[in-house]
């Protein structure tokens, strides 16, 4: 069974990564979900430098749920993505489906004055 989820979830992400290359100008939104955490990053592909990072563990209220801290953590790079001057941005959700805490993450990520 995981087997067959990997292969998916790594085929579903090759397929977004052909189409999704972040720039300077318009960097790209890239997710990572593990059973525990959260994870977002503003990636410069071309340059291949991480612009912006943010995560669940740097918050320190643990005792919310863990769609509530993706909003969190999607309220944090949006904040650090104004202060670093950006404001546009492609969302590649990294083959995850648009559901649960990866959309939590995405809305709260727009709210805080993301445009994608």
């Amino acid at each position: 069974m995981k087997a067959k989820k990997v292969l998916r979830r790594s085929s579903i992400r090759k397929r977004i990564r052909k189409t999704i290359r972040g720039t300077s100008d318009y960097p790209r939104l890239s997710v990572f979900r593990s059973n525990k955490q959260i994870y977002a990053q503003i990636i410069d592909d071309v340059a291949g430098t991480t612009m912006v990072a943010a995560s669940s563990r740097e918050l320190k209220d643990t005792k919310a749920k863990k769609s509530e801290i993706a909003g969190m953590v999607g309220k944090a790079i949006a904040e650090k993505a104004t202060a670093a001057g950006i404001s546009k941005v492609m969302f590649d959700r990294g083959g995850y489906l648009y559901h649960g805490r990866v959309k939590s993450l995405a809305e709260a990520a727009r709210e805080g004055g993301l445009k994608f």
